[in-house]
């Protein structure tokens, strides 16, 4: 895996993620990072935490549930402190996050009377000083989505995102595409 721990998308995951508790925009922002990292199982376990908790909080434990445990098991043989950040610990959190949601969600089905599990945030504690630093730089930078998205929606930044991604894509195709010879002109030459 290519440590891209200052790419701008994982910066501003992380300032959504410990600054406004922003877990909907966390997923939108490093889905984007993810889709251009090839599907990076790494990158993909984070989107996951974020996601479960934006469901936990939403009151859909079984969604959120399913996300971290499967973040979990994406995380769980990644370095200690992978991407600038303590992964151990984050995942430990997740750990017992999805453990709590697991136990709730099987009472439920056996009809028994039980509490759902108290929310709370996590944090990602961010252990490499210069990414520190890139995210406290970046904070000021990033306006807080006030209102929070509280439903999947996907909103105007999402379509703004998307639209420079697949032009970024268009770009680079078409740079791949100048660079090719077609037979045509190599039996010209």
């Amino acid at each position: 895996m290519v440590n891209l721990s200052y790419e701008p998308l994982y910066v501003t995951y992380l300032v959504y993620f410990n600054r406004d508790r922003d877990y909907f925009e966390c997923h939108e922002v490093l889905e984007e990072l993810w889709l251009k990292l090839d599907r990076d199982p790494v990158y993909k376990g984070l989107l996951q935490i974020a996601v479960g908790l934006f469901h936990f909080r939403n009151g859909n434990y079984r969604g959120g549930h399913m996300m971290l445990d499967s973040a979990v098991h994406r995380l769980e043989h990644a370095p200690p402190q992978a991407l600038g950040i303590n992964m151990l610990k984050l995942v430990d959190e997740a750990r017992v996050c999805a453990r709590q949601l697991a136990e709730f969600v099987a009472a439920v089905k056996e009809d028994l009377q039980h509490r759902p599990p108290v929310y709370r945030d996590l944090t990602i504690e961010i252990v490499e000083p210069a990414l520190r630093q890139a995210v406290e730089n970046a904070s000021p930078l990033i306006p807080a989505n006030i209102p929070q998205q509280r439903s999947p929606q996907r909103g105007e930044k999402h379509k703004q995102r998307q639209q420079a991604l697949e032009a970024s894509i268009r770009r680079r195709l078409g740079a791949d595409d100048s660079c090719i010879a077609s037979p045509e002109t190599k039996d010209a030459t």
